[in-house]
């Protein structure tokens, strides 16, 4: 029997990166998936979701067409062609992961496995047989997927999950989306920009309520200016489902129809019968506790991503794969939180990176906060996206930037700057100093900087 220097149970972007990690190391490696490569990120998740973004965003640019002088006349959601895309998408990137996998000589079983013992991974295949893969170091990558309480009676026909949501046939007339998180948020930007009647239930006073004050405030507003109805602060006690749809019951006996329901609040691990308590890997709540070097309380056992990061983004899943890989062989690395860029894709856009501005002020910081608006940059008022800032939130002693938050159009891409700015340490004059290109949306990283001291050219 082969054993392998890391056998590795789950394919998605914690998983498959850590077996390609593990390879370019030198190690003989073997990969278990029971579903598609990509895990939920690719397949049901991160790729789909932002295939349709990109379509909504175009919807709303061609929406906006004549403002340009451009006259492109009527148009229409094709959505089965949209549907399509998306799958071309989903499957282009699957085989690609494929490829890699086989191009790096990494051994692939398809099968739900489960560990037997420490260094002993049982997979049960799809035919019915058995395999058994052992293993000098185990990296459990598992993932999570929607979290479904019983109120709902999920059926994935009326009431969805996202997974049924992005699985839908035909676009609905109306849809109620249950939780204003990120998912929720998304949801109802990307299809109330193809011509669906949205409403947002949110138990908590605000939507999005891990962003920065601002951040929330200004896209709470961009979103009811779209006629997407936000409810915050309200409880939903009575799910009906009819022919027709879908009625909401609240707390204060108000009622709520629509087509479809989407429930987005939250998501459930997947640890169950994976065999952790056989070997005695330490959980809470359903999630595996694990240090910075992603190791388990077993020794030799690894975990990475939803199962068991603080922050369930697959970025952080495949930079958490890298490192339990290195500490696999011998080296020693940890796991830095800092610096992890955030990306909603709303309409606009949302990006942090560090520290919200209550964040920093409660951890004692005295602060020195600059803002800059898109409505004063040159580019953004060509493109006719004026709506939103850029916030850099820094230190005043020590002049480092502790946080940025954008809220505006291609903020998933300006956060990099700022991602490097905080993980490198640098000051908001490093960044103010920095010549930047004109003219580009770039720019209002530099003057919010500039901002921060008072000194922004553009802006009073």
């Amino acid at each position: 029997m082969s054993i392998y220097d890391v056998g590795i149970i789950g394919g998605g972007p914690g998983g498959y990166v850590a077996a390609i990690k593990a390879a370019q190391l030198g190690g003989k490696v073997c990969l278990i998936e029971k579903g598609e490569w990509g895990g939920t990120c690719l397949n049901r998740g991160c790729i789909p979701t932002k295939t349709l973004f990109a379509v909504a965003n175009l919807a709303t640019q061609v929406q906006d067409a004549s403002a340009f002088g451009l006259n492109a006349g009527e148009t229409t959601i094709d959505y089965p062609q949209v549907l399509a895309h998306k799958e071309s998408v989903i499957q282009q990137l699957t085989g690609g992961i494929a490829q890699l996998l086989k191009g790096n000589g990494i051994h692939t079983l398809n099968g739900t496995a489960a560990l037997a013992g420490r260094n002993t991974i049982v997979v049960s295949k799809p035919d019915g047989t058995t395999e058994q893969v052992q293993a000098k170091n185990v990296i459990i990558a598992t993932g999570s997927e929607p979290a479904e309480p019983p109120i709902f009676d999920i059926d994935e026909n009326h009431v969805l999950t996202t997974t049924g949501m992005l699985n839908l046939t035909e676009l609905p007339e109306s849809l109620i989306i249950v939780g204003g998180g990120v998912s929720g948020c998304e949801f109802a930007s990307i299809f109330r920009a193809l011509g669906c009647k949205v409403t947002v239930l949110e138990l908590l006073p605000t939507i999005l309520a891990t962003e920065d004050i601002h951040v929330i405030r200004h896209i709470q507003l961009f979103m009811k200016r779209k006629k997407i109805n936000i409810r915050t602060g309200v409880k939903l006690t009575h799910v009906k489902k009819s022919e027709e749809g879908v009625t909401a019951t609240l707390e204060s006996g108000e009622q709520l129809t629509a087509q479809k329901m989407l429930v987005s609040i939250g998501r459930r691990y997947n640890t169950a019968n994976i065999g952790l308590e056989r070997v005695g890997v330490r959980t809470e709540n359903g999630k595996i506790i694990v240090n910075a070097q992603m190791q388990t309380n077993i020794p030799g056992i690894y975990a990475v991503g939803d199962v068991a990061s603080r922050y369930l983004l697959a970025h952080v899943a495949s930079a958490e794969g890298k490192v339990a890989v290195q500490n696999c062989f011998g080296e020693t690395a940890e796991m830095d939180y800092q610096a992890i860029p955030w990306c909603v894709f709303t309409l606009p856009e949302i990006g942090h990176v560090g520290m919200t501005e209550k964040e920093a002020t409660d951890e004692g910081y005295t602060l020195t906060v600059g803002k800059f608006p898109y409505a004063a940059n040159g580019k953004a008022l060509g493109m006719r996206k004026t709506d939103g800032f850029v916030k850099t939130v820094s230190d005043a002693d020590s002049g480092d930037i502790l946080g940025v938050h954008i809220l505006g159009a291609q903020a998933s891409t300006l956060i990099h700057e700022a991602a490097v700015a905080v993980r490198l340490g640098a000051s908001a004059m490093d960044i103010a100093h920095t010549v930047h290109a004109h003219p580009t949306l770039s720019e209002m990283v530099m003057e919010s900087a500039e901002a921060a001291y008072g000194k922004a050219i553009h802006a009073l």
